[in-house]
């Protein structure tokens, strides 16, 4: 195993350049619909009363995190901005209130469809919050700075048996007993390590940055926490025993963009070779092209096409004399001074600079990056483990292995079934909440894909039972968790309260409004009396529209002639006939500078007119007629329908909204309310 090839896949045995991969309801709208509302509401035991509906209070903090989330970067927090989304808030609170006092919170529908929510919602909310949250924090803490590291490896396959394991845990162990006792560490790298590199750089891998590579994430961690200067270990990780020195920290370089020159040295020709790049460097700053010179000159085959350009890197690519001279550029467009590699002689110019970006740039780059490392589940069995400390985690192995001895081959085929009396015995607990034996063989009927893949004979049994035992005591830690989101995360508490809110606020506002507005007919028809005439057609023409194929082309010119004169029965009289339909007819109206085809764009308004020729994908062509100019005139409720209800809407909504306001007491906290004023 080549450890150091982890963290180094490029040293300078070649310049060989690696170059990076580029690498329900729907609620929330609801809720912007209904009064603008975005965001997640968190309000806090304690905190003042800004208003209340009903006697239910709303608190400050609630409205002041929902006003700020709503409105971004225009949270002014003049009195004007706060009085209007006061105003947007307390209708939404009056609404919401309606609808509990209609008991639509005890519909078993909407009751499991809140409960569909939470199920979708918890499992990741747990997850992202104990897990990815803390991970992806830590990422970015230990991303600030470079670590200087050597180490010591003893590797130990990922099936070996205990008795390879503990020889090497042994091994180690007595390399340890030799370092502590005054010996080398790179003498005993080169020794001991499997390492490969080792031989190289007697275990000093140099300054490297988090992420480590898969597998690693125990030695990143004392990495970042350990003392300096001081033998640490053994350390456990996925490729087996380190011993760990910690030589230095620093602040993070980040990654350069950088092109470079290259001359390689070769037969004692240094000399020669170093006066060639001096000469080089001296013709760069009298100011030569950079890119044309690596072109010309340059003997990394990789880059001279390219004008040198290596593209962007970071710590531990290359070799450190070429990473620090890169490093020491001060400013975009400057160049190095000659440096000496162990291939020949360089110069880097500096294209631009990354440094480490501010947690929100960087979040989602860790995120995906730490879904995709074993650290992942390594966080999420200590938070499984955590659950079972915190909630007096008890288990009754004698149980488990009483059920586990009495099973046979079956048990690991289609042919196994639950007991039809499922056993009520305790197989664990956390705390006062009880799981049974019971409650495991329905599971395990429920995994059978997990458990048929587990496969084997009579041999394997009991160790799968184990297994499968492991699986479904994980689950039911991750349901127990669930269940005190609420207690716990006070913002998961108050996410379900906007989904509860939201799906009440929903129903109830259907059933008052827009169902009303779509199904009563005479209310309807009402409201269109009050605004006839805000709804017109503009200049319309009546037109016949006329298809030709184009194998007909030739009696086009004819079939215009008729059809210019004659009325569209006569048309389709005259050229179709039940054994040969030569032409298609159609009629459409048209608005004038609406929704007019472009043939009639530049026709004549008037009737009569005919349009230009129009070819189709379906290899025919069109024409169109003007057959009545139809003036401008107010539509019928038909017409307008669609524009009609979405008014009418919008007045029974302001009608509900008054009469919420004389049914319910809204109560304002005038002084509450200006200590959020800043003007």
């Amino acid at each position: 195993m080549t450890f150091a090839g982890f963290f180094n896949p490029c040293v300078f045995c070649e310049f060989t350049l690696i170059k990076k991969d580029k690498p329900v309801k729907q609620l929330f709208a609801i809720l912007l619909l209904t009064f603008g509302l975005s965001g997640l509401v968190i309000a806090q035991n304690g905190d003042d009363v800004l208003f209340s509906v009903a006697g239910t209070p709303v608190t400050v903090d609630e409205f002041d995190y929902i006003y700020s989330k709503t409105n971004g970067n225009n949270a002014d927090y003049s009195r004007k901005s706060l009085e209007e989304y006061l105003d947007l808030y307390i209708k939404f609170k009056l609404k919401v209130q309606k609808a509990h006092d209609l008991k639509l919170d005890t519909i078993p529908a909407l009751k499991e469809e809140l409960a569909g929510y939470r199920r979708q919602l918890a499992d990741a909310y747990l997850i992202d919050r104990t897990v990815t949250d803390k991970l992806v924090q830590e990422a970015y803490e230990r991303i600030q700075q470079d670590v200087d590291i050597s180490h010591i490896l003893v590797s130990v396959a990922p099936d070996a048996s205990p008795a390879d394991t503990m020889a090497a845990y042994q091994k180690i162990m007595t390399a340890k007993q030799q370092l502590s006792t005054g010996g080398s560490f790179e003498t005993i790298a080169k020794s001991v390590s499997d390492d490969k590199s080792a031989q190289r750089n007697g275990g000093h891998i140099g300054f490297v940055t988090a992420l480590f590579p898969k597998g690693l994430y125990q030695l990143e961690t004392v990495a970042y926490t350990g003392p300096l200067n001081q033998l640490l270990g053994p350390i456990r990780s996925d490729a087996g025993y380190h011993l760990l020195k910690i030589h230095s920290r620093r602040p993070a370089r980040g990654e350069m963009e950088a092109a470079h020159i290259l001359l390689r040295v070769k037969d004692g020709n240094d000399a020669a070779v170093k006066k060639q790049m001096d000469s080089m460097r001296r013709t760069l700053e009298d100011g030569a092209d950079f890119e044309q010179l690596a072109r010309e000159h340059s003997e990394d085959r990789a880059t001279a096409n390219e004008g040198g350009y290596i593209g962007f890197f970071g710590i531990n690519r290359y070799e450190p004399v070429f990473e620090d001279a890169a490093f020491a550029i001060e400013n975009d467009g400057d160049i190095s001074p000659v440096v000496k590699s162990n291939i020949g002689y360089h110069l880097i110019k500096r294209i631009s600079r990354k440094t480490i970006q501010p947690f929100e740039v960087e979040k989602g780059r860790l995120e995906a990056r730490i879904s995709q490392d074993p650290r992942f589940e390594i966080a999420k069995t200590a938070m499984l483990n955590r659950i079972k400390m915190e909630n007096d985690f008890k288990e009754s192995a004698k149980v488990l292995n009483t059920f586990a001895q009495m099973q046979t081959d079956t048990f690991l085929t289609f042919r196994w079934k639950a007991p039809a009396k499922p056993s009520k015995e305790t197989l664990f607990s956390l705390d006062d909440y009880k799981v049974t034996l019971g409650d495991f063989t329905d599971w395990l009927t429920r995994a059978s894909r997990k458990r048929l893949r587990m496969g084997g004979g009579s041999s394997d049994v009991q160790a799968a039972v184990q297994s499968l035992y492991a699986d479904f005591v994980n689950e039911k830690l991750m349901e127990f968790e669930e269940t005190q989101l609420e207690e716990r995360y006070p913002e998961f508490k108050a996410l379900m309260r906007e989904y509860r809110e939201g799906i009440l606020l929903f129903e109830a506002t259907k059933m008052l409004v827009w169902d009303k507005a779509g199904q009563d007919t005479l209310g309807l028809r009402k409201f269109y009396d009050t605004i006839r005439g805000k709804y017109r057609w503009g200049d319309r023409v009546r037109t016949s529209v006329y298809e030709v194929h184009s194998k007909h082309k030739d009696m086009l010119t004819d079939i215009r002639n008729f059809a210019a004169e004659n009325t569209p029965e006569e048309v389709l009289a005259k050229y179709n006939t039940p054994e040969n339909k030569i032409l298609k007819y159609e009629e459409f109206t048209y608005e004038k500078n609406r929704n007019v085809p472009p043939p009639m764009a530049s026709a004549k308004w008037e009737a009569g007119t005919l349009s230009a020729n129009e070819p189709t994908r379906l290899n025919t062509l069109k024409f169109y007629k003007f057959e009545e100019v139809m003036p401008p005139t107010t539509k019928t409720l038909q017409e307008a329908r669609g524009y009609v209800v979405a008014d009418y809407q919008d007045y029974l909504e302001k009608q509900w909204v008054e009469e919420l306001k004389n049914e319910y007491r809204v109560k304002v906290n005038r002084k509450v309310f200006d200590s959020l004023i800043k003007e």
